[in-house]
């Protein structure tokens, strides 16, 4: 017998969002002002753990966008870290000037 002989609806299904996604995500923004690299790689492998366990489930736990979030700006602060990195470096071996608006006391003044 299902509930529909007795007219009846069937008990609500409860959702929760995955934990591990929060942490995603809260670890992808945080990457940005607090923790730079260890943010971002956090974010990477949380949110990867996160998508497995909401496919695992079976439709009871949410938040695959969130995870997915929090993938994304982990990999763009390291694309963006690498970037700077490699920046630097070549600053560092002169083969690439900065302006001087970065280099403190660049114009000569003494105090």
């Amino acid at each position: 017998m299902s509930y529909q002989d007795y007219g009846q609806t069937p008990p609500p299904v409860y959702q929760q969002n995955s934990s591990l996604a929060v942490i995603s995500l809260i670890s992808g923004i945080a990457s940005f002002f607090i923790l730079p690299l260890l943010g971002a790689i956090a974010a990477i492998i949380t949110g990867n753990m996160a998508k497995k366990e909401i496919q695992q489930s079976g439709g009871q736990l949410t938040g695959e966008g969130m995870a997915r979030w929090g993938m994304i700006l982990g990999w763009v602060n390291i694309g963006l870290s690498v970037i700077g990195i490699c920046l630097g470096i070549l600053a560092l071996l002169s083969i690439v000037s900065l302006p001087f608006c970065f280099i403190p006391f660049a114009n000569g003044a003494s105090f």
